[in-house]
């Protein structure tokens, strides 16, 4: 919580806008592209999701760190943000069941964070304005070198990073007796989209990003799943042509989120750097093939051409976002796969759509 004894910090945004506040976690400079998180709770699986890999994350909501930090709230192994932006950054926290303060959580993952920033009115100027990159220093407090540095850093649209994030050899969870047996795509998979295919009787076999088709069939598998993560899609060739291999077996094909998107890309269907993305758990979405509404964890800053979806024969959209009419879901006709651009996981957030793990794992058993 700021204090007089922090030390200054600048952030400073592609655009020339620049905020002055306090030096949290360690004392550094970081740059990425500036989102935010309408979140209210849930900060610890937020930073470390690998979605946000290459992002520099304001949390909306006014104290974040208040109930501390815990080994088990962690959708992978480290913290992925590459900064983080608050208005009160909570050194002192409540929950007596936590481990640690967000500071030392911060520092023992090296990250760089602003606090004292006025989050408000910044989250209204980046849905104003659009996504841009960023930078936070608390080091430098030269604002004209910081935009020097800040020029060199490179634009998301355009990057592959989910091989940055995925893991870099194979690994198994769950029953190996099990009749279902699951290949995860890793291109960034959260920890509990993992647990939700496991928790349901699947045996799951997880591949790095780069894994040929004629290695994931090797598995023998009931089904493939196409795991969420960061980047841009349509910089991801290897992973368009692995997923159009896959749809050739005629077995179930679930994807999340950045799978959403690949499946989109493998059946002509084109991608776009959206102006802000979603990310938050409150995000209303319609179930068109049930007609009921489903409040959603998302996080993405890129999404599924609709004019495109709109002409393709062989696709049904599936679900869509009560708040810009974007597209939440499609499903292949005639093939037994589908994807959602949301979180059904949904950690943090409600429940209310892990029905699609369950119709996954039916899709599944009514396939063999």
């Amino acid at each position: 919580m700021s204090n007089t004894t922090q030390q200054q910090a600048i952030l400073v945004l592609e655009d020339g806008t620049v905020h002055y506040g306090k030096a949290f976690g360690v004392i550094g400079t970081t740059t990425g592209e500036l989102c935010f998180n309408t979140g209210m709770t849930g900060y610890q699986e937020v930073f470390t999701d690998p979605s946000y890999y290459g992002q520099v994350l304001i949390m909306n909501n006014v104290h974040v760190g208040n109930y501390g930090v815990k080994d088990g709230d962690v959708e992978s192994g480290s913290i992925k943000i590459r900064g983080l932006i608050g208005r009160n950054l909570e050194e002192t926290y409540s929950r007596r069941m936590a481990q640690g303060s967000l500071n030392d959580y911060l520092k023992a993952n090296n990250l760089v964070a602003i606090e004292d920033v006025d989050t408000r009115s910044l989250v209204e100027h980046v849905r104003t304005k659009g996504a841009m990159n960023c930078i936070i220093s608390s080091e430098i407090l030269d604002v004209e070198q910081l935009k020097a540095e800040l020029a060199k850093v490179p634009s998301m649209d355009g990057l592959e990073l989910a091989s940055l994030v995925s893991t870099d050899k194979t690994y198994e969870m769950g029953d190996p007796n099990s009749s279902i047996r699951v290949a995860v795509i890793d291109f960034g998979v959260k920890q509990n989209i993992l647990n939700c295919l496991v928790e349901r009787g699947a045996y799951i076999k997880v591949h790095p990003a780069k894994t040929s088709a004629a290695e994931l069939k090797a598995f023998n598998p009931d089904g493939y799943f196409i795991s969420n993560g960061p980047g841009d899609p349509a910089a991801m060739p290897y992973a368009v042509e692995t997923v159009k291999e896959i749809l050739k077996a005629e077995k179930p094909v679930f994807g999340i989120c950045l799978g959403h998107q690949l499946l989109a890309l493998a059946n002509g269907i084109p991608t776009f750097k959206m102006h802000h993305g979603h990310r938050g758990l409150n995000h209303p979405v319609k179930n068109l093939i049930t007609g009921l509404c489903e409040i959603t964890t998302q996080n993405h800053g890129f999404g599924v051409d609709p004019e495109a979806v709109k002409k393709a024969d062989h696709i049904e959209v599936t679900h869509v976002n009560l708040n810009d009419k974007s597209i939440e879901g499609i499903r292949l006709k005639g093939k037994p796969a589908f994807s959602v651009q949301y979180h059904p996981e949904a950690t943090p957030g409600p429940h209310d759509s892990r029905y699609l793990f369950d119709d996954f794992i039916k899709l599944i058993q009514d396939n063999k």
